[in-house]
């Protein structure tokens, strides 16, 4: 009896963490992209800057958030398995919220640039809430609970530009990071009170007799598997990322409609979140019923079927249907990444695992503008979803040569 009451207990706990740490994983993907409608406009006034020069400013000062994320999460994901995922948690979401305020309060562009290096290195919610919730979770739902939790960071990726842009409307590019720092705070009293965490990983390390391996990621038995995950992570964020550099200017070529242009770009980009939050939850307990291998194989699939006709659309609308496929492709494959990570290591190595995939999809969030960028110059718009494509196929075949013995 006592049984069954700890075991309710327990569910009722990760049940609180999940809805909790979605709302905090929302607000971490807003505050990461809230600032991206109006940081080149906050520029100009932070100085008398040519075009060019601002270009590269703003490419800079949006980039370096993702390049610090990049290199320091792997340190907090080692610190996480060592002290708890919690401490991680409410470091990363004070952190983001002091910097992201303080930005509200610069002079130069300078001073922007370094805290917004700063919001990076303060990073860490998202694997941490992600290494949280795969370890509290029963394996065989993990998937159903790392698909909720998917589509609280799309969502906050997917409004943050929405939000940003009607707060800085409202109350000027310097209230918008304020309001931005105080919800970011809200995050962390809602994980201080109600965030709990049964189980620290460095408690079964202190009672252990045995020393602790520097080394711990030589032991597993499946490194290549976890590498073609981290890398299936990056190729994602790149194929999403790759079109932004282009978006409106494809739009505007193909728009021979009445419609705004400017209307459509945020319909279209919109899109993508949309159908994943949608179905990321569904796919996510599916994984948990055929594994996760399975359905993984066939978001790879579904993606290039989906990405390569995107690039001979001549009509606005007909794009619109190919962006909200593609956000559905991603909501087949992201749990599972994330369910097959949680499946593949050892419980006190979660967080390492799940900080370095961070770690991979900021290089993706980082690469695929640039790849967008040079491909649209050489080869045109169209271009862009081709190489798109490439990457998924490539990315398949690779995958494919690696869950050999998963799929057995």
């Amino acid at each position: 009896m006592e049984t069954d009451q700890e075991n309710k207990q327990i569910e009722r706990e990760a049940t609180r963490n999940l809805y909790v740490l979605w709302f905090g994983v929302f607000m971490a993907g807003m505050g990461f992209s809230a600032i991206m409608p109006f940081l080149p406009l906050y520029i100009s006034d932070l100085g008398n800057f040519s075009k060019p020069v601002l270009n590269l400013l703003s490419s800079t000062t949006f980039a370096i958030t993702f390049v610090m994320t990049a290199i320091i999460s792997p340190v907090w994901g080692k610190l996480a398995d060592k002290y708890g995922r919690r401490p991680m948690i409410l470091r990363a979401s004070l952190g983001m919220a002091i910097v992201i305020a303080l930005m509200a309060f610069v002079t130069n562009v300078w001073q922007l640039m370094l805290l917004r290096a700063l919001q990076g290195l303060c990073g860490g919610f998202i694997s941490n809430s992600t290494a949280l919730i795969a370890t509290q979770t029963p394996r065989d739902k993990a998937g159903r609970a790392l698909g909720i939790l998917v589509t609280g960071q799309t969502a906050g990726n997917l409004l943050g530009p929405l939000l940003g842009g009607v707060i800085a409307a409202a109350v000027g590019y310097r209230g918008s990071f304020l309001m931005t720092g105080a919800l970011l705070f809200l995050a962390f009293l809602l994980c201080v009170f109600f965030v709990t965490e049964s189980h620290k990983p460095g408690e079964a390390a202190a009672k252990s007799d045995k020393p602790a391996d520097p080394h711990p990621f030589r032991h597993l038995d499946n490194k290549s598997l976890i590498f073609g995950l981290f890398l299936t992570t990056t190729v994602i964020q790149i194929v999403n990322t790759g079109i932004n550099p282009i978006m409106a200017l494809f739009v505007q070529e193909i728009n021979h409609t009445n419609w705004s242009t400017t209307l459509l770009v945020g319909i279209i980009a919109a899109l993508p979140g949309v159908s994943t939050i949608i179905a990321a939850p569904r796919f996510g307990k599916l994984g948990d019923k055929i594994g996760p291998q399975y359905l993984l194989i066939g978001g790879f699939i579904f993606a290039f079927c989906v990405q390569v006709p995107t690039a001979f659309v001549s009509s606005v609308f007909l794009l619109m249907v190919f962006r909200f496929l593609i956000g559905v492709s991603d909501a087949t494959m992201l749990p599972q990444i994330n369910s097959l990570l949680t499946k593949s290591v050892p419980s006190e190595m979660i967080s390492r695992i799940f900080a370095y995939n961070q770690s991979f999809s900021s290089i993706g969030n980082v690469i695929g503008p640039l790849v967008g960028g040079v491909v649209a110059t050489m080869f045109g718009y169209r271009g862009v979803f081709l190489s798109g494509a490439l990457f998924i196929l490539v990315n398949f075949l690779h995958f494919m040569t690696t869950t050999k013995e998963i799929r057995k």
